[in-house]
């Protein structure tokens, strides 16, 4: 029997607000445990929350940005569960009325475009943060991320395949992040996934008995660990054994799910209502105010790139995907206004100079305006396209313009057509066995000798010139 999977995410995007969702409390990530608490997030008898409205704000940005429809009142509930990191017993959420329902994210997987679909949006507050002691049985709470604001967006099973849910989740974490409401730090845990996965043979319509994945904290772990659950239902299936509907963690060390609890419904919670806060009700003014602000979201900005840039689908792909880093190529191609050159240095040198450095775009070495001049150099024949790579290197190092660094260590090409046939006709001289060679048919052996000149010139030989002299040369 033949199988496909069904998976449907629910991702929590943690938002930059300054202060949480229901206090005044930082948000900031990285202080000393329990500093950033107070009465109304440690849940102290008394005390009553109250919304932050730039809470409501980022999350009217999304809405839009994935196409929901938004709710002219929503209302907040209580989600009741008891953990040791939840100090009021039961979690501020959106149940019944959440602020934004079917929405939609396009999305695009080995050539072809699929649209998944949104169930919903809504707001809430994150929990705390436990931390097991690995020599002693103790654990401990730290609540500084009690009471931060949260989105979450709920998708419908309309996954089919782990590069499917690997291309939803980026695409959606390059949303948050050009609306500016969320860092997308998987790390840091501003932006995680739990899944939901179940199997079913192909061709059916109902639904298999689905399982909960979590602790997916990279898009490398939420594919592998889709991966293993998929392989393990189908075993258990083709066994003739049955799917437990269950909360499953991933072990990345063992790369492999294991059981943790079964799968809560959500009647377990005992959602209702919270009656210290009033229904949340959005005018259209609003709405439409918020939707003034939106800035140029990736699908867009992909589409004007091969429109305005003429790029392949691939580079501007790449080039969107991140706000900043499309930013940096259109600054630079603003300079130097040959696109494709400038997606290739983009692409090529600068990513992979900061991959290598552990650097985001916007902690660049190199500016895009210093980019820009290093590629005017080589277009006026200044420099050849080796030592340029030479040059952004030393400039990486060194913070140095461009022409400084070519001043200071006389790297400009050389142009002489007398001084290039001087090293051309030596070189030759100095290998009588490969002229003849060449001569006798082995025209691949130019390259050889290119080499050789540029090797005799350190580099700074301009590549057509010397081919154009050694053609003429050899060919004498």
């Amino acid at each position: 029997m033949e199988f496909e999977s069904v998976i449907g995410l629910e991702v929590h995007a943690q938002l930059k607000t300054k202060t949480k969702i229901f206090c005044a409390c930082s948000t900031s990530f990285g202080a000393p445990p329990n500093t950033h608490t107070c009465p109304v997030c440690l849940g102290m008898p008394g005390v009553l929350p109250v919304l932050n409205k730039k809470v409501v704000e980022y999350t009217l940005r999304m809405a839009l940005a994935t196409h929901c429809e938004i709710a002219a009142e929503s209302r907040f509930a209580r989600k009741n569960y008891f953990y040791p990191d939840l100090p009021k017993g039961y979690q501020i959420s959106q149940y019944e009325l959440p602020i934004a329902q079917h929405g939609f994210v396009d999305i695009e997987v080995n050539g072809g475009r699929r649209r998944i679909g949104i169930t919903r949006i809504h707001m809430e507050e994150d929990a705390g943060k436990l931390g097991h002691d690995p020599d002693r049985p103790v654990s401990m709470v730290d609540f500084n991320r009690t009471g931060v604001p949260l989105i979450e967006i709920v998708s419908e099973p309309d996954l089919r395949l782990p590069e499917e849910t690997g291309a939803y989740l980026k695409q959606l974490r390059s949303i948050v992040r050009y609306l500016g409401i969320c860092d997308g730090n998987l790390e840091e845990g501003s932006f995680r996934c739990d899944a939901n996965v179940s199997i079913r043979p192909k061709n059916t319509q109902p639904l298999g008995t689905r399982t909960e994945l979590k602790n997916l904290n990279s898009f490398k772990h939420v594919a592998k660990a889709l991966d293993y659950e998929i392989r393990r239902q189908k075993e258990v299936l083709m066994d003739g054994g049955q799917i437990v509907q269950e909360t499953r963690l991933w072990d990345p060390d063992k790369n492999k799910t294991t059981s943790m609890r079964g799968k809560e419904e959500a009647h377990d919670y005992r959602y209702f209502p919270d009656p210290d806060l009033l229904p949340l009700v959005i005018d259209e003014e609003w709405i439409e105010k918020v939707k003034q602000n939106l800035p140029e979201l990736p699908a867009a900005k992909k589409k004007r790139f091969m429109d305005q840039y003429e790029l392949p689908a691939y580079d501007a792909e790449l080039l969107t995907s991140d706000r900043e880093l499309a930013d940096y190529f259109e600054k630079c191609t603003r300079e130097f206004p040959q696109p494709k050159t400038v997606s290739n240095w983009v692409m090529g040198s600068l990513l992979g100079l900061l991959n290598a450095q552990g650097k985001n775009i916007e902690d660049s070495p190199v500016s895009a305006v210093d980019l820009a001049r290093l590629l005017a150099l080589v277009e006026e024949g200044v420099l050849s396209g080796k030592i340029a790579k030479t040059v952004f290197d030393e400039m990486a190092q060194t913070a140095k313009p461009a022409a400084q660094i070519v001043e200071e260590k006389g790297l400009v090409q050389i142009t002489d057509t007398g001084a290039l046939v001087d090293v051309v006709l030596k070189i030759i001289s100095n290998h009588p066995g490969e002229v003849q060679a060449y001569k006798n048919g082995k025209t691949k052996l130019l390259g050889f000798f290119v080499g050789q000149i540029m090797k005799e010139t350190r580099g700074q030989a301009n590549p057509k010139m010397v081919n154009e002299l050694l053609k003429e040369k050899l060919e004498d």
